[in-house]
């Protein structure tokens, strides 16, 4: 249909992959695990529930009636309840829909979904990060050792390496997928609290048995494979976990506009640039330019995702007591859109660095442009060395550099400085000695070892600790 608005985020940039997670299919057979989880729970402490009837729930997990249910909400105005009462019509032979959500209030199947997609999401982003952190690590170590200009402020400073900078990008991502693993590693089920969290209702079911009402939500949450269950809640789970889901999620944005601005910055320098396709057309207007597109488009969707982090945000401060329902169509749309969005970021971002052109002599004419100046340092030790007077000779070349970027700046002229220092006698330096100091390597540091320490003991150990993730597909660049 093209008579009404889709959301760029599935029609334009997300993955299947990640659509299907947030998809109508994924919550509602969701839902429905989580009753049929709760069934075999109850019966397993002694409610009158029959296999027939589990059995009945089970054969119809998958038959979801969107028609119907529609049309029950429509009725009911209340979207679990319209499910409860169409998954009822499919098992009512059995009198399974009798005990449909037992016990359970709204929030039942709805946060412990949430929670349980949100895990998912998060799963798949991991798997994306790695394989990311893969493919700039290798481009990293091939570049380890060529020198290029650096920047502070973006002004020319001393030296680095494309190999150095892209472990500045790298090690972002690396702390991201941190990040990541802790958030995943910190989501609970909400288990089976009620409808102020009490379990009150699930008290009386049992008779009044604690013990029972603990160990319901203990198998609910072995059979929905989570570890545990939030101690305490009111009828939701506290919507901070929302805030810390999406905390993460705006880490990534924020490492992926800073690799996203670098690049474009690059490429405009004509150093490097991102892919650009032998068809692709960089403007109607200008055929010969080479807009990096890609890497505004995760500039646009991370600042998208950055933005995004305050609604669960002032969700969490917003709710009052044991709950209100001002969260709902909040978190129906913050906490899918931020994921989609960082799901067609790391996929963009991955294309990016999988087909990144490097230009040596363009990186070269950048060097020799500046290099003069930062040699400055290394040819006053030499001249120091020849019986030269350390404090005169800071002095002279001072005089000579302000000369030289003179020469530079309002002339256009090449950089002269080191010919105006082989002229000066107090330097008692040869041409030919001045460029055999202008080697860019001698003022690179120690880029490529830090390169190859930060890969071997911190990139390569992760990558083998991930390396059942490094099979997930990449996301398809669609536009």
């Amino acid at each position: 249909m093209k008579d009404t608005y889709e959301s760029p985020l599935n029609s334009r940039y997300a993955s299947k992959e990640m659509q299907f997670i947030f998809s109508p299919d994924k919550k509602f057979t969701t839902w429905r695990l989580l009753w049929i989880a709760l069934a075999e729970a109850e019966k397993e402490l002694g409610l009158d529930i029959t296999d027939e009837q589990i059995a009945d729930l089970i054969a119809h997990k998958d038959d979801i009636d969107y028609e119907d249910a529609a049309a029950e909400e429509k009725i009911r105005r209340h979207d679990v309840m319209a499910h409860v009462h169409s998954y009822g019509k499919q098992v009512h032979g059995s009198g399974a829909d009798r005990i449909i959500h037992l016990g359970a209030t709204s929030c039942y199947v709805g946060d412990n979904t949430d929670i349980i997609i949100m895990r998912d999401a998060l799963e798949l982003v991991k798997k994306r990060l790695v394989v990311l952190i893969s493919k700039l690590a290798k481009f990293a170590d091939e570049y380890k050792s060529m020198p290029t200009l650096g920047f502070t402020h973006f002004q020319p400073a001393q030296l680095v390496t494309v190999g150095k900078r892209a472990t500045l990008w790298l090690q972002d991502l690396v702390l991201d997928l941190e990040t990541v693993e802790n958030a995943i590693a910190s989501l609970k089920l909400l288990g089976c609290k009620g409808t102020t969290g009490t379990q009150a209702s699930f008290l009386d079911l049992f008779d009044g048995d604690h013990a029972k009402c603990v160990e319901l939500d203990k198998k609910i949450c072995a059979k929905m494979g989570f570890e545990s269950s939030y101690y305490v809640s009111g009828q939701t789970y506290s919507r901070k976990i929302d805030f810390t889901v999406l905390s993460a999620l705006a880490a990534i944005a924020q490492s992926a506009h800073k690799f996203s601005n670098d690049i474009r910055l690059l490429q405009h320098l004509k150093e490097i640039e991102e892919p650009f396709e032998k068809n692709q057309i960089g403007s109607s207007a200008m055929a010969y330019k080479r807009n990096p597109m890609r890497s505004e488009r995760i500039a646009s969707l991370s600042r998208y995702v950055i933005a995004d982090v305050l609604n669960p945000a002032m969700t969490s401060s917003e709710q009052w007591f044991e709950r209100t329902l001002d969260d709902s169509a909040n978190k129906r749309i913050s906490v899918p859109e931020a994921f989609l969005a960082v799901d067609a970021i790391l996929g963009i971002y991955t294309n990016v660095v999988s087909g990144l052109v490097v230009y040596p002599k363009m990186i070269e004419k950048h060097i020799l442009d500046e290099l003069p100046f930062m040699m400055t340092e290394n040819i006053m030790m030499e001249a120091t060395k020849k019986g030269g007077n350390r404090q005169e000779l800071h002095e002279v070349i001072r005089q000579l550099s302000m000369q030289a970027g003179s020469v530079v700046k309002n002339e256009g002229k090449p950089n002269d400085l080191l010919e105006r220092i082989a002229a000066e006698p107090k330097f008692g330096m040869t041409m030919d000695e001045l460029i055999k100091l202008r080697d860019p390597k001698l003022y690179i540091g120690r880029c490529p070892e830090q390169v190859d320490a930060f890969l071997n003991e911190c990139v390569r150990p992760l990558l083998e600790a991930h390396k059942d993730d490094l099979d997930v597909n990449e996301v398809e660049l669609k536009v």
